[in-house]
């Protein structure tokens, strides 16, 4: 059965009002307020570290405004429709210049459509942003099922390639018969998907988290074996980074891609939610403890805020975990991309992809830049670079 031939009623496109109480708000502070904190860490590699988290506590309490990011968030043109049975929350901004190429855009986790807010401007506005009328993008910025304002799948089934189906079928709704894709963490995944579907209208897309690891160094690393032979200075660079990422950094997904039910402490308690998403890799921690330590950088504590409130508003800390369980794809493996791809590889990323390794990753490759600052959360922190390369990615497809 093809599920995704839709009704007429499934088809339709409604708008979407973010509705937050009052009430829903002071249960969150009431809750930050009566967090049980436990001792201090003996050491710092232990994990996110008491201050850090005794200090967003404090200001998630008694200084951070919801309100105010409601309102900024609710302006924009947020939508949904039921797409394989689930309502799909997406935010759709359409460029004032009517040749604009349209563009979706997926986000991660612990990520959001927060994650995209700073990039819509520079995108759909590229004259107020120093760039062309020629530049300019129409922008879809979609909710992952089980995230957001998404519907939360009653069903299992709800992985990268369905999503990646979905997504097809959303653009479609849409009437977009040209477009190009962007992703990074999940977004990546289902935008290589959505490649590998090949559906008529995707010209490209876009990554900030390559999956370039050739199948020789992923066996080497999965069966803990020394280098391969040969490897240039840069690949047996992102060889070590590998090999300490998977011994030392995915403690969180290993649970959520075996028992994502099992984490109802993060439902109930908005600071266990809190730690466990800064706790996705060390450099993005250290970036958002820097903002609790008074020397914000790419991120602000509201930024950080903004995106965990979100999460706690809409309880999906669980569902959102599930997708982990759902997957079986290696995230950083070649899956066979012969579309144009572009790849940015910011420079605190999980690993720093080659690009030796993009380009025999992806045949097609259109667009290859190393970034000296941003990370893993790259639109966020680093927005207006982050335009650039989209800008520089699609320009030869337009």
């Amino acid at each position: 059965m093809d599920t995704l031939t839709p009704t007429s009623v499934e088809r339709e496109i409604r708008p979407f009002t973010i509705d937050v109480t009052d009430a829903q708000l002071a249960d969150l502070r009431d809750r930050v307020v009566a967090t049980k904190w436990p001792d201090r860490e003996v050491d710092s590699s232990q994990g996110v570290r008491l201050e850090t988290i005794q200090a967003l506590a404090e200001y998630w309490a008694n200084g951070y405004d919801w309100r105010s990011f409601e309102q900024r968030f609710a302006a924009l043109p947020h939508f949904v429709t039921e797409i394989d049975g689930v309502d799909i929350h997406f935010i759709h901004v359409r460029s004032e210049h009517e040749d604009a190429l349209p563009l979706i855009v997926t986000h991660g986790w612990p990520g959001s459509t927060v994650e995209q807010l700073k990039i819509i401007g520079p995108l759909t506005d590229p004259t107020a942003h120093g760039a062309g009328a020629s530049d300019a993008f129409h922008l879809v910025i979609p909710s992952l099922p089980g995230h957001g304002f998404s519907g939360k799948p009653t069903e299992t089934g709800w992985d990268p390639v369905r999503i990646a189906r979905a997504w097809t079928e959303l653009m479609e709704r849409l009437g977009y018969t040209r477009y190009v894709a962007q992703g990074g963490d999940w977004g990546n995944a289902v935008t290589e998907q959505m490649a590998l579907l090949k559906p008529s209208g995707l010209l490209g897309i876009h990554t900030n988290m390559p999956a370039t690891v050739p199948p020789e160094v992923s066996q080497a690393i999965s069966r803990g074996d020394p280098a391969p032979v040969g490897l240039t200075a840069a690949e047996k660079a992102a060889f070590d980074v590998l090999v300490h990422f998977f011994a030392t950094g995915t403690g969180y997904a290993a649970e959520m891609s075996n028992r994502p039910q099992t984490l109802y402490g993060i439902a109930d308690s908005p600071v266990g939610l809190a730690a466990w998403m800064l706790d996705h890799d060390v450099a993005s921690y250290e970036l958002i403890a820097r903002a609790f330590d008074g020397h914000p950088g790419g991120l602000s504590r509201d930024d950080v805020l903004d995106n965990i409130t979100h999460y706690w508003l809409t309880n999906t800390a669980i569902s959102s975990a599930r997708l982990y369980w759902e997957s079986t794809l290696p995230f950083f493996d070649v899956k066979g991309v012969d579309i144009p791809v572009g790849v940015t590889v910011f420079v605190d990323e999980l690993y720093p992809a080659p690009r030796s390794w993009a380009e025999r990753a992806y045949p097609q490759l259109i667009h290859f830049n190393e970034i000296d600052r941003g990370g893993h959360f790259a639109a966020w922190e680093q927005p207006l670079v982050f335009a650039e390369e989209m800008r520089a990615t699609f320009r030869s497809l337009r």
